[in-house]
């Protein structure tokens, strides 16, 4: 399997092909071409939302899962009419002159390099979040993305799903609740062990050792992959990674948090007895200038707060604080809910929709959509940091500037990797 390599020559001529056939459009017949990298249940989902868009065309499926892509392929068939080719590695898929764009909904491991091949190709990108695995990687994303002038948004869609982060947002900025020296998040753990009926075999049509990519291998284990990737060190980071930039998103916003100063976290297995690796139980604080901001992974809801559900963002101001979660957001004072809470004038702009954003901004040149990779690596980097503080068992500082630790060479080890041959990241 032989690394991608892009030529200056090629790149030119991919940049220039897009320009002229993907930049521009401004008819509502004009269609994007989209090709789906990683089609299991969340590409899936993301493959029916873009489906529902006229002007958008799937130009290709790709999955190494042969039962994944052949569903895909049957699904697009079935709503539009023509079944789109399916393509099992990604590098042929950013061959072909006419995919405009690319989603890539595969598992954390396999976000970094597809994403960086599709812009080098001159394709705009979405990706699923975190943004990365690594802190690296998010960080040659994001400069990938800015250089490269590439429309970019990662899979963030509470960001852009109603108004109600919006409304949250507004309150907070207006300086009613005062001054906002505390956050506190939570998202409710895993309840149960994870089991599968699957037997320890590679199923047919599945190349498990593409699938591995840059990680290390492994013998093959069902709960590795696919459903359950997430609970392995090797793919992703657990239920923590997989929850923080939906839920932390909005304290970034609301407060355009940079830089965190430290990080610690503790964790722990009370629940799960099963094959997988990742804590059920999670405590994270990091300090930000004038700001503890904590984060927890945790069997129920915030005490106090049970009626807003298993995730939630809590504001402690001077004067008021506000509690937030998905759907709804309420303020509170003196320990009693505020019922004639005055709030202030809308002033963010409806969205129109997470995926649409992205689309449009394909066709208006807009780099600045919402959920940009500058922006998702700034989110998720300080998730991938609480990790590495749980990893190594103790409080670390942080030089965002150089995006390192201070004085921390074990530390620093986890913020990148070395890939498994024959893959690189080529920036």
């Amino acid at each position: 399997m032989a690394t991608l390599h892009v030529s200056r020559r090629t790149f030119c001529a991919g940049f220039g092909a897009a320009a002229t056939l993907g930049w521009g459009r401004s008819g509502p017949n004009d269609q994007i071409v989209l090709a789906m990298i990683g089609v299991g249940s969340q590409g899936s989902s993301r493959l029916r939302e873009f489906l529902r868009m006229e002007d958008v065309r799937i130009g290709a499926i790709c999955d190494v899962d042969r039962r994944h892509a052949e569903r895909a392929a049957e699904f697009v068939a079935g709503a539009r009419g023509s079944r789109p080719p399916i393509i099992a590695d990604f590098r042929r898929v950013l061959a072909m002159k006419e995919i405009d764009a690319v989603a890539v909904v595969t598992p954390d491991h396999w976000h970094a390099i597809p994403s960086v091949s599709a812009m080098a190709a001159g394709k705009d990108v979405f990706c699923e979040k975190p943004l990365s695995y690594t802190v690296r990687e998010g960080r040659a994303m994001a400069d990938f993305s800015a250089r490269h002038k590439r429309v970019t948004q990662m899979g963030n869609h509470i960001h852009n799903t109603g108004g109600n982060y919006r409304r949250a947002v507004e309150i907070v900025r207006s300086g009613k609740l005062g001054k906002i020296h505390r956050v506190h998040l939570w998202k409710t753990g895993p309840e149960k062990n994870f089991t599968t009926a699957e037997p320890p075999t590679v199923p047919e049509g599945f190349d498990y050792d593409f699938w591995q990519g840059p990680a290390p291998r492994r013998p093959y284990e069902p709960l590795r992959s696919h459903r359950t990737f997430r609970y392995f060190w090797d793919y992703s980071g657990g239920v923590f990674i997989d929850f923080w930039c939906h839920i932390s998103d909005l304290a970034f916003w609301a407060l355009d948090l940079k830089a965190a100063q430290s990080v610690a976290a503790s964790g722990a297995r009370f629940i799960l007895t099963d094959r997988t690796e990742c804590p059920d139980n999670m405590e994270v604080t990091m300090e930000f200038p004038q700001l503890f901001y904590m984060f927890s992974l945790r069997p129920t809801a915030l005490p106090g707060f049970e009626h807003m559900g298993n995730i939630g963002c809590l504001f402690e101001g001077s004067d008021a604080s506000l509690v937030a979660n998905y759907t709804t957001h309420e303020v509170w004072s003196h320990g009693k809910k505020v019922m004639d809470f005055v709030p202030p004038d809308e002033t963010i702009p409806p969205s129109p929709g997470h995926l649409r954003e992205f689309v449009d901004g394909i066709k208006s040149r807009n780099l600045e959509t919402t959920c940009n990779f500058r922006y998702g690596h700034q989110l998720s980097k300080h998730g991938l940091l609480a990790n590495i503080a749980l990893r190594t068992g103790r409080k670390l500082k942080w030089d965002d500037a150089r995006e390192r630790f201070v004085a921390d060479a074990d530390a620093s080890r986890y913020l990148h990797r070395e890939y498994r041959r024959p893959w690189k990241l080529k920036v």
